[in-house]
């Protein structure tokens, strides 16, 4: 055995060089967030734009949307961030198992927003191309969607990787970064479901 390898102080220097790397992964990731938050804003204004200028705003025999079923999607997605949270708590504490169990139910969660999201958009009598609102609405809906489908595709990933032995034992960026990405893509959600939803 070397004698770098006996050496404290280099130890320690390589135990802060470590958290230091990941400090800047995590900046970088919640710069990307934000980028990401000026794409949905932009959509936002575009939508509030055309529904405040546009007389007939909603397709040709479209009295409103249906808020019962989506209100209830709501529900599931917003919870599934508490679980999330639960998940990362057990595996602070090393509790592998609590973790994975905790974590496959955000999953299921998440699944299930986007199964009611698939039968919403199967049960709707107007299209992509029912005048603006109906483009709006699935671009918005649409591409949210598409971050929930890339989180619980995260989130499997992470859970795969709690199997290879001492993986987590000193903490995973990957799992800090799945679940603020998750974070993230609730409030977009809750702000999109006041903005279609509720503002009709």
């Amino acid at each position: 055995m070397s004698s770098a390898n006996l050496d404290p102080t280099l130890e320690t220097q390589a135990i802060l060089n470590t958290a230091h790397e990941e400090d800047h992964r995590m900046f970088g990731f919640i710069v990307f967030l934000l980028s990401e938050s000026i794409i949905f804003i932009s959509f936002f204004v575009g939508y509030t734009v055309y529904k405040t200028s546009i007389t007939d705003w909603l397709p040709s025999g479209v009295e409103g949307l249906e808020v019962h079923a989506p209100l209830i999607n709501t529900m599931v997605l917003v919870s599934s961030s508490f679980v999330i949270y639960f998940a990362e708590r057990f595996l602070h504490r090393d509790n592998l198992w609590g973790f994975r169990a905790f974590w496959l139910l955000t999953m299921a969660m998440g699944s299930y927003f986007l199964y009611g999201q698939a039968v919403e958009w199967m049960s709707l009598s107007f299209g992509f191309k029912s005048g603006v609102f109906g483009g709006i609405f699935y671009l918005l809906t649409g591409f949210h969607g598409l971050h929930v489908l890339t989180g619980v595709l995260l989130q499997g990933i992470m859970l795969s990787r709690s199997f290879i032995p001492h993986n987590y034992s000193s903490g995973e960026f990957g799992v800090a970064a799945t679940s603020l990405f998750w974070h993230f893509v609730d409030v977009i959600w809750i702000a999109l479901f006041l903005l279609i939803y509720v503002w009709q």
